[in-house]
């Protein structure tokens, strides 16, 4: 009886139960469902606030398309670079500096000054102009005149081998004619050169065309037209091409320590009124006339360069062989004029045919014989050769001793030591036993700065 009551009286209690657990669970979902309508409110708040901060929207802009580009180097950033020279230099005064035989050729940046000198200064820029054309520039400073050195465009990407450049650019006859004088291996230019070409080499205004041979060997072949205005050309002012050239250039490597290069240049031009002056023979006393000539000019040259470096490694012991050699010709007429009344070349006295043929060269050799330091030495020559014209009519007019119809061979023989701080300064010391002019033996000595600042590009072999 007993047990009985405990079991109605725990059936009576369980709905009880079941309705207090009821009430909770409702209690509990009105809970989350007020959490849940707060958490909306305070971030449709937050969303609100957000905007009202925001800037309005800019204006579209249309996308510009961007051409791509070869090199970092281009439009308005172009690569720079500035050559600083000076010198100081000891010689004998000698009042007009010529070589004997040979006519005297153009004009220097800055003639050849005794003591301290600034040389000239060179300014340089550079870029790809759009993936098809590089151009370049530079500008020669030297006692406050300003000349435009180079001038030019090259076309990129013409494949095949082929390489094409306009404007006005530095002539690739021969070896030394193409580099720069900071570029020199010694502080002036062979006499060679200053006698073919005059002492700041030979450049034309015209274009370039050269052709790179798909062999293992480098083989390159190369012609040029240009205005022949520079020496030993005149300006004619005509149309067409006032000067061609033609050269070829063969090299290669001897194992891993050994290159060579060799190359042969034929030039051609024409001169009208080439000046140069001489002396007369008034009966009042010499005056110094001017001669002219007019006629065909045609050069010659071969070269060879030589590199040793152990295991192609330059950078601490090379040797560097150099050597040219030249022929020239020339064919045309002379004469003489002075506005000195008791002149014989007074108001302009032709003198009849001239031809020459003459010749000349060099060989050099520089040793790095540790880092930064380098030797050299240098031999210079020339050969007045022959000449064909009226002596009976030239020696009429002008002074038998002068310099242009003498038979004397310039020489000179060089020595140098520089060191280098590093690819981007120099200081050289040179010394030159100078024989370029009949009875003057001038012992020249030379100290030479070279400094670069900017880019600087590699130079050729």
């Amino acid at each position: 009886m007993k047990s009985k009551t405990i079991a109605l009286a725990m059936l009576a209690l369980f709905p009880l139960a079941a309705n207090a657990d009821n009430n909770e669970l409702r209690l509990l979902r009105e809970e989350i469902a007020r959490m849940k309508a707060d958490y909306e409110r305070r971030i449709d708040s937050l969303e609100k606030r957000l905007s009202a901060q925001e800037p309005p929207p800019a204006a579209e802009t249309p996308q510009v398309v961007r051409q791509p580009s070869t090199s970092r180097d281009s439009g308005f950033n172009p690569e720079t670079s500035l050559i600083l020279q000076g010198q100081a230099k000891s010689m004998q005064a000698v009042p007009e500096r010529v070589i004997t035989g040979f006519w005297p050729g153009g004009h220097e940046h800055g003639p050849e000054k005794r003591g301290l000198s600034l040389d000239h200064t060179e300014l340089a820029f550079s870029a790809n102009i759009d993936p098809l054309f590089r151009g370049t520039a530079r500008f020669a400073v030297a006692d406050g005149n300003v000349e435009v050195e180079e001038a030019n465009f090259a076309a990129l990407g013409l494949g095949n081998g082929l390489g094409l450049k306009g404007g006005r650019f530095r002539s690739d006859v021969g070896y030394l004619n193409a580099q720069h004088p900071h570029e020199w291996d010694f502080a002036d230019a062979p006499l060679m050169h200053k006698a073919l070409f005059g002492a700041e080499g030979y450049r034309h205004d015209g274009l370039q065309l050269k052709w790179l041979a798909p062999t293992d060997l480098f083989l390159q072949f190369g012609a040029e037209i240009g205005r022949g205005d520079g020496f030993p050309g005149t300006d004619r002012n005509g149309n067409g091409a006032g000067a061609g050239a033609v050269f070829a250039k063969l090299g290669g490597d001897v194992g891993s320590s050994h290159s060579w290069q060799a190359g042969l240049s034929y030039l051609a031009t024409r001169a009208r009124d080439r000046i140069a002056h001489v002396e007369d023979i008034d009966v009042a006393g010499p005056n110094e006339v001017e001669t002219r000539f007019s006629g065909r000019s045609r050069a010659w040259i071969a070269d060879f360069v030589w590199k040793w470096a152990p295991l192609d490694n330059a950078r601490d012991r090379h040797v560097k062989l150099q050597a040219e050699l030249f022929r020239r010709s020339e064919d045309g007429t002379l004469d003489c004029t002075t506005d000195i009344a008791t002149s014989p070349c007074v108001g302009g006295l032709a003198l009849g045919d001239y031809r020459t043929r003459q010749g000349g060269g060099y060989v050099q050799g520089v040793w790095q014989f540790a880092p930064r330091w380098r030797a050299g030495a240098r031999y210079d020559w020339l050969n007045p050769g022959t000449r064909q014209y009226d002596a009976a009519t030239v020696f009429a007019a002008l002074d038998g001793g002068t310099h242009l119809f003498s038979t004397y061979r310039p020489s000179r023989s060089s020595l140098m030591l520089d060191w280098n701080a590093s690819e981007f300064s120099r200081l050289r010391l040179q010394f030159a036993r100078d024989k370029a002019m009949a009875g003057i033996t001038d012992n020249q000595v030379t100290l030479q700065y070279i400094m670069s600042l900017g880019a600087h590009g590699a130079h050729k072999f």
